[in-house]
């Protein structure tokens, strides 16, 4: 396996990771948007990724068929939650009982996602320096 397959392997992680924090970040960001009686609220999303690999040593020898496959089996799909009713009777999204419809986010499982994604993309970084300075100390010694 040359280097260059390692940097895509890490380069793919840390794609995916990053588009990990950009769902959990739109999912906080509309947290407490309302939707009018007649508009659509927001659902929260979640990104699924299957890579359907057998064995990973038998894919790691290929790895930019990995990488291939992970960029294809990426799909956002909508969780589906029951929104949060909030007691707010003066809000101008309130039901006749005075209850405003708020996405189904959970707060803390975003969060949990927030981390966990920040993790594995350090851990994605920490493996491209490793694979870099591999190659570096080879250079050296081809030298």
């Amino acid at each position: 396996m040359d280097y260059r397959s390692a940097f895509a392997i890490s380069a793919v992680g840390m794609g995916l990771e990053k588009l990990r924090l950009d769902v959990t970040a739109q999912n906080l960001a509309n947290m407490n948007v309302s939707a009018p009686s007649n508009g659509k609220l927001y659902k929260p999303l979640r990104l699924q990724v299957s890579t359907g690999v057998s064995s990973f040593s038998g894919e790691f020898e290929q790895a930019s068929s990995l990488a291939e496959k992970m960029l294809k089996s990426v799909k956002l799909e909508e969780i589906d939650v029951s929104p949060r009713m909030v007691y707010e009777p003066g809000h101008p999204d309130a039901n006749e009982s005075g209850y405003v419809a708020l996405p189904g986010v959970n707060h803390l499982s975003e969060m949990v996602n927030l981390s966990t994604a920040l993790r594995a993309y350090e851990a994605n970084v920490v493996a491209m320096n490793a694979a870099k300075t591999m190659a570096i100390k080879a250079l050296e010694l081809g030298n």
